[in-house]
């Protein structure tokens, strides 16, 4: 999607953190912003940055685990604004700890927001995509999506499921025809939002800021990039996984600190944060 000017975003999880970071960004390259988020208390706030940075924004409340909510969504839009153009899937959660530790419906919510959430709000807009000139998917994944996450098992396998069903769609819609509608996999390591609180980067790379990842989002939308893996360690962690011996490669992932990320995690106000992602 090299032309931004006038589409129209549908962000989810859009209140604060990579979701409004990514909604002042798109709005600087001219996109009409709709914003999503199931803290509707937030959302004037949020309005109020992307409007004082030049867009034009509406925002409604929205729980990703309500498919009739979704629906009830996209029929709204279709009254008021009209169908989007790009949608970024950016709602999600995540609960450190021993997975032990975890309550059992911290687990089921982790899954119900980044995966099925994802899948539901995909489905409900994937016709309006096809049936413009140009669409474009933006899925929001992790880093967390290539490796063994220890204290995050089911963030990281939540994050897993994502690039799975993102890299299954993308070629479902080549295969169909629809090359029209692209479909990026935002891959980025911790992010400074405040849901990883007391996570550490691994060695050699550092914290990645909201406004760093929309930036990288932004230039992979326009040229229609499958992946955005970052920082330089993430791009080279598929690679390397796929050519060392599993005992290799952890050991080697072991000693960059990739592994032990999530040992001293404490979540935004040192429980676990909000359902926006990152």
């Amino acid at each position: 999607m090299k032309q931004l000017d006038g589409k129209r975003v549908l962000i989810t999880g859009g209140a604060r953190g990579i979701g409004l970071a990514l909604a002042v960004r798109l709005a600087a390259e001219g996109c009409e912003i709709v914003l999503t988020d199931v803290e509707h208390d937030l959302l004037p706030e949020a309005a109020f940055a992307v409007t004082s940075a030049g867009g034009t924004v509406s925002t409604y409340a929205l729980d990703v685990t309500d498919a009739s909510a979704i629906a009830g969504l996209r029929e709204r839009l279709h009254r008021e604004k009209g169908p989007i153009d790009l949608l970024v899937n950016n709602a999600g959660v995540v609960f450190g700890g021993g997975f032990m530790e975890v309550p059992l419906e911290q687990h089921f919510l982790t899954y119900n927001i980044n995966v099925l959430g994802l899948v539901a709000v995909t489905r409900a807009f994937l016709p309006d995509l096809i049936a413009r000139p140009e669409g474009h998917i933006v899925n929001m994944a992790s880093a967390a999506g290539f490796i063994g996450l220890p204290a995050g098992a089911t963030y990281a396998s939540s994050k897993w499921a994502v690039v799975g069903f993102s890299d299954s769609l993308r070629q479902e819609l080549a295969a169909q025809g629809y090359r029209h509608v692209r479909l990026s996999i935002i891959c980025p390591s911790y992010v400074s939002t405040g849901l990883f609180d007391g996570a550490s980067a691994p060695r050699l790379t550092r914290i990645l800021t909201p406004e760093r990842v929309a930036e990288l989002t932004v230039r992979a939308i326009k040229k229609n990039r499958s992946y955005l893996l970052t920082p330089w360690l993430v791009k080279v962690t598929p690679a390397l996984k796929g050519l060392l011996p599993t005992p290799l490669f952890e050991l080697i992932s072991g000693a960059f600190g990739a592994t032990s990320g999530m040992a001293a995690w404490h979540g935004r106000d040192g429980i676990m944060g909000p359902p926006n992602e990152r």
